[in-house]
């Protein structure tokens, strides 16, 4: 570390820039499949099947990716823990972007038969096990540069990447949807992905010049490195990772509802035109780049609970009017549900990595909150594009979709009300577990 001479303050710029660079690379990635994975890949990768059964089966690769989150999240959770931030989030972004690269030049079922939709499979599984690993270290790595007045705020930082991930793919998806035209479902939509390429170079220059976060030099200096971090975080944390994963219903499953489902039910179900529903995303994602960090700041003066609480009860308060102004069909009405949308998200996902990650020592705190954020893709965001389909299809209403956000948001709330008190020094409840000496870097 032959710049430690620099001022504290150049060095907390860089890791929050790497850290929202990153986060912005693989949530481009992740999101960009979500997109295809509606409007495309129901054809190309399951022609024979159904409309209806073609986009379930196109959901269910979707699935895949967030089923895989956890395993990310643990292989790098022991290895962020043990080794450092830096190096991790290193190896994340190189998986994730070599893994939609490779999506880009994927045959389709016409070329490739059965093969094709399992090699989809695998690449997303990777893409999965990338963001799994992605999310702790970068939000981490930020907020522990940052100071303990200011965490609510430095965590969300990296939380941009949703919105700017959200925007970048949104919005290439949409300049080639215009550019391809009705050969957008056979090459149009490939060019996105192979973009992913230029990415990765951009992401590893701004990480490779930050360094390592001070709370994980200390616990070093300490000796405080556990030996298996992720065993560590369950046996000595198991309410704060469930309360974590639980407390995401209301955020997650609404979300990828928002982003993913709408384009399915828009196109199909309400005959929208494509673009009109990808602009208005591309709208409600740029709002994000306020209302995310402003709520983390909210959160740092009024408190995690209160904030995310208030989110909670706003999306519960929700889920009927944004079908409501859905099925209206005016193009204004369909604008304001995506928008409104898109900001309750934001009342939680702001104050949401503070939130999760101060309730773990620093060196658990890769495995624990990068464990409890993930396992909420197995039971919310995963399964919700695939259940809102499946519900749609057995009621042909949307009122039933509607019941299972406010479900989600009656479970949040309870996870939030027994989750237990944050730790209020990183210093707390950082050597709890079996220590190590710190393996050389």
């Amino acid at each position: 570390m032959s710049t430690d001479s620099q001022p504290h303050h150049v060095h907390r710029r860089r890791a929050v820039i790497a850290s929202t660079v990153g986060t912005t690379i693989e949530w481009y990635d992740f999101f960009l499949y979500g997109t295809v994975a509606a409007l495309v890949f129901p054809k190309l990768f399951f022609p024979h099947s159904s409309p209806t059964a073609g986009v379930l089966a196109s959901f269910t690769t979707l699935f895949v990716g967030f089923a895989a989150r956890p395993v990310g999240a643990a292989i790098f959770g022991h290895f962020g823990d043990r080794i450092g931030r830096k190096a991790t989030l290193v190896t994340t972004l190189l998986l994730m972007g070599i893994a939609t690269a490779l999506m880009g030049v994927l045959p389709g079922y016409a070329t490739l038969g059965v093969a094709a939709p399992i090699l989809l499979t695998l690449l997303r599984l990777l893409q999965g096990i990338g963001v799994g690993g992605e999310w702790g270290g970068s939000v981490l790595l930020s907020m522990e540069w940052g100071t303990k007045a200011r965490r609510g705020l430095m965590a969300s930082m990296p939380q941009l990447g949703v919105p700017l991930g959200l925007l970048l793919s949104t919005g290439m998806v949409r300049l080639f949807s215009n550019l391809s035209g009705d050969a957008f479902a056979t090459w149009g939509w490939r060019i996105p992905f192979l973009f992913s390429v230029v990415l990765i170079g951009i992401g590893l220059y701004v990480r490779l010049r930050v360094l390592e976060s001070p709370d994980f030099v200390e616990v070093k200096q300490q000796r405080a490195v556990v030996r298996q971090p992720v065993w560590a975080a369950f046996r000595e944390h198991p309410r704060e990772i469930l309360s974590s994963a639980f407390v995401r219903l209301s955020e997650q499953a609404p979300f990828y509802l928002f982003i993913t489902y709408v384009l399915t039910y828009g196109t199909q179900e309400l005959k929208l035109p494509r673009g009109v529903l990808l602009n208005d995303t591309l709208v409600a994602a740029a709002l994000g780049l306020i209302s995310v960090p402003l709520f983390g700041h909210l959160s740092d003066r009024f408190g995690r609970k209160l904030i995310y609480g208030i989110g909670i009860v706003c999306t519960g308060l929700y889920a009927f009017p944004y079908f409501h102004l859905l099925n209206t069909r005016s193009s204004g009405m369909v604008l304001l549900a995506i928008v409104i949308s898109l900001v309750v998200h934001d009342i939680q996902y702001g104050p949401q990595a503070a939130l999760i990650a101060e309730s773990f020592g620093t060196n658990v705190r890769y495995s624990g909150a990068g464990m409890g954020y993930a396992l909420a893709s197995v039971i919310a965001g995963g399964p919700a594009p695939l259940i809102a389909a499946a519900l749609y299809q057995r009621t042909g209403s949307s009122t039933a979709i509607s019941w299972y956000i406010v479900g989600c948001a009656v479970v949040a709330m309870i996870a939030l009300v027994l989750m237990p008190r944050r730790t209020d020094e990183p210093s707390q409840a950082s050597v709890s577990g079996t220590a190590a000496p710190a393996p050389a870097v």
